[in-house]
C-alpha cells in the first residue's frame, strides 16, 4: 500500500491491545503484520468489572510510552483522526454506546469479542453499521488459528458432518454465561459449520458445561467448557470419511497475527470476511445457552 492505515484503538483494558499494537507498530516484531499503525486510544474501562478497571492503567501506560501511541479523551476523538477503528474494551456491555459515538464516521470497525452480550445490542450495531455505510467485522481470534484454518482447508476426507470444541469456560457475572471465556468455543464452531444453528440445550454443573447445538441440516456441534484445570482449546472436526484433530497451538504463528491479517483486509478494501448475519447468530446463540444453563431446558434459536 502506499498509505500506512492509522489505527484507532478503543478501551484499553485487555492483553489484545498490547498484542495488536507489537504486531503492528514494532518493525522487528515476528510475524508482524504490515499496512497500519496504531495512531490514537481512547482507554476507556469499566468501574465495575475488576478484569477492566484494574488493567486499564498499565495497558495506557504501555501504548503510550512503547508504542508512540497518543491518549485522547472519547472514542469520537479517535474516530476523527484515525483512519479505521478495533474496539477493543474487553466489556460487552459498553460496546453499542461506543460504537454509536463512531458509527457516524464511517470508518471501518473491528469489534473484539464479544461483539455484544445482547441480541438487541447486536441488532442496534448491525442496524447503525448499515445506515452509515460502516464496513463492520467482529470475532474471536481462535477463529483464525492457524491449526482450525489448516483442517478446514483439507477436505480429503470430505465433507464436514459435525464438530466438537473444547476450552475454558470461566464466568464472569458482567458477561454472563458463555460470553467471557465460551465466546472462544462458539467462534471455532461456528467457523466449521457455518450459519443454521436451530436449538441448544446445556449440561452444566460446578466444574464443567456441555452445549449441544443442532443445525437445521441434521449436523450436530459441541462445545465442552472446563472450570476445572485444563485451559487449553481444541476441536474435533468430524468428516464424512473421518475425524481431524485441530492443534490451535501447534502453528508458531500466533492466531493474534491471523486474525490480525484479516482485520487489515477489512481495513484495507472494506471487505467483510465474516457474514454480519453469523455474527449476529453466534451472540444469539450465546443467550440460548445461557438461558438453557438456567432452565435447563433445550433453547430455539
Amino acid at each position: 500500500m502506499s498509505k500506512q492505515i492509522a489505527i484507532g484503538f478503543i478501551g484499553l483494558d485487555t492483553s489484545h491491545v498490547s498484542a495488536f499494537a507489537k504486531l503492528l507498530n514494532d518493525e522487528k516484531a515476528e510475524y508482524r503484520v504490515p499496512g497500519g499503525k496504531v495512531t490514537a486510544a481512547f482507554p476507556g474501562g469499566s468501574p465495575d468489572f475488576e478484569l477492566s478497571a484494574n488493567r486499564v492503567e498499565g495497558f495506557t501506560k504501555e501504548l503510550k510510552e512503547s508504542y508512540g501511541v497518543e491518549i485522547v479523551s472519547s472514542p469520537a476523538e479517535v474516530a476523527e483522526k484515525c483512519d479505521a477503528i478495533m474496539l477493543e474494551s474487553v466489556d460487552g456491555r459498553v460496546h453499542l454506546e461506543q460504537f454509536r459515538a463512531i458509527a457516524p464516521f464511517g470508518k471501518p470497525v473491528f469489534i473484539d469479542k464479544p461483539f455484544t452480550v445482547s441480541t438487541e445490542d447486536a441488532r442496534e450495531i448491525l442496524r447503525l453499521a448499515e445506515e452509515h455505510n460502516v464496513p463492520l467485522m467482529s470475532c474471536s481470534s481462535l477463529r483464525y488459528s492457524e491449526g482450525l484454518s489448516h483442517a478446514l482447508a483439507d477436505a480429503e476426507k470430505g465433507a464436514v458432518i459435525g464438530a466438537d470444541c473444547y476450552g475454558p469456560m470461566a464466568i464472569q457475572p458482567t458477561q454472563p454465561g458463555l460470553f467471557w471465556y465460551g465466546i472462544h468455543t462458539v467462534e471455532m464452531l461456528y467457523r466449521t459449520l457455518g450459519r443454521g444453528c436451530v436449538s441448544v440445550s446445556v449440561t452444566t454443573n460446578e466444574d464443567h458445561d456441555l452445549v449441544t447445538g443442532v443445525w437445521k441440516d441434521g449436523r450436530i456441534g459441541t462445545i465442552r467448557g472446563n472450570r476445572k484445570g485444563n485451559n487449553t482449546f481444541g476441536e474435533l472436526i468430524h468428516r464424512e470419511k473421518g475425524s481431524q484433530f485441530v492443534d490451535v497451538y501447534a502453528h508458531p504463528k500466533p492466531y493474534y497475527a491471523s486474525l490480525l491479517e484479516a482485520v487489515m483486509e477489512l481495513f484495507e478494501n472494506g471487505k467483510e470476511p465474516i457474514d454480519r448475519e453469523e455474527t449476529y447468530e453466534i451472540i444469539r446463540f450465546i443467550e440460548a445457552a445461557n438461558e438453557s444453563r438456567s432452565t435447563g431446558q433445550t433453547v430455539s434459536l
